[in-house]
């Protein structure tokens, strides 16, 4: 996902789903999705149907985890033959990539690390109706037409089940004002797996967001030494699937 910087074509659909509010392009991604923040503290997410994840999905594992933690509620969500939209209620605090936290990166990065640790221990596995884990992703990566290399069908031990955000890079923290995690978005494939799938790509994606050397900050953070076996396997599953 990037921050769009060249004008950005707002779809119809988003128009009247914003009804008079004004829109303002925040994320566009490689499928060809956008999601546009609007001045009366909503975001809309429209992109075309694809057959890795779904809004409707996402709607129900935001219902799901509403009841635990601070995440979107969800205002809207709906589709037709080709597209589909998402609109939820904005939560307090800004993208962990906000241009005011990446000029702040070690804050960034304790808030990304410490958010998802309580992400974790507020979701309750045991009345998780959802599965994301690795025989789970490879299963749907084969429906997909992708084939998984051999030496990734065996994953390690589970070291603890949690359920996993899903795409836990550094993005889907918000953090406020106060250098603190306020909530978490973007959660079309939450499910049960373990905790290293999270911690892995949220790590990974330090890289890509501040640079290099803060890795092994956010799991630090989030309270664990690192698990280097654990570490280049669920990255690797990540980059494959």
């Amino acid at each position: 996902m990037t921050i769009p910087v060249e004008p950005v074509v707002v779809p119809e659909i988003v128009r009247r789903l914003a009804r008079d509010a004004a829109l303002t392009p925040v994320w566009a991604n490689e499928r060809g999705g956008l999601t546009f923040r609007t001045d009366d503290g909503r975001y809309i997410k429209h992109g075309p149907r694809n057959a890795e994840t779904s809004m409707d999905a996402e709607a129900a594992r935001l219902a799901w985890a509403a009841r635990f933690t601070a995440v979107p509620r969800v205002l809207e969500v709906g589709g037709d033959d080709a597209h589909e939209w998402l609109v939820t209620q904005a939560l307090p605090g800004r993208s962990a990539v906000d241009p005011r936290w990446l000029a702040d990166a070690e804050t960034a990065v304790h808030a990304v690390g410490e958010g998802l640790r309580a992400l974790h221990d507020a979701l309750p596995v045991t009345e998780c109706p959802f599965e994301w884990s690795a025989p789970t992703r490879i299963a749907d990566a084969a429906t997909r037409g992708i084939q998984i290399p051999a030496a990734l069908r065996e994953p390690p031990p589970i070291d603890v089940l949690v359920v996993c955000h899903g795409d836990a890079c550094c993005p889907n923290t918000l953090v406020g004002d106060d250098g603190r995690w306020t909530g978490h978005v973007d959660f079309g494939s939450l499910g049960i797996a373990d905790r290293w799938a999270d911690i892995a790509v949220a790590s990974m994606s330090t890289e890509w967001n501040y640079g290099p050397g803060w890795e092994d900050a956010l799991i630090a953070a989030y309270g664990v030494d690192p698990d280097r076996e654990r570490l280049a396997y669920y990255r690797e599953l990540w980059n494959a699937t």
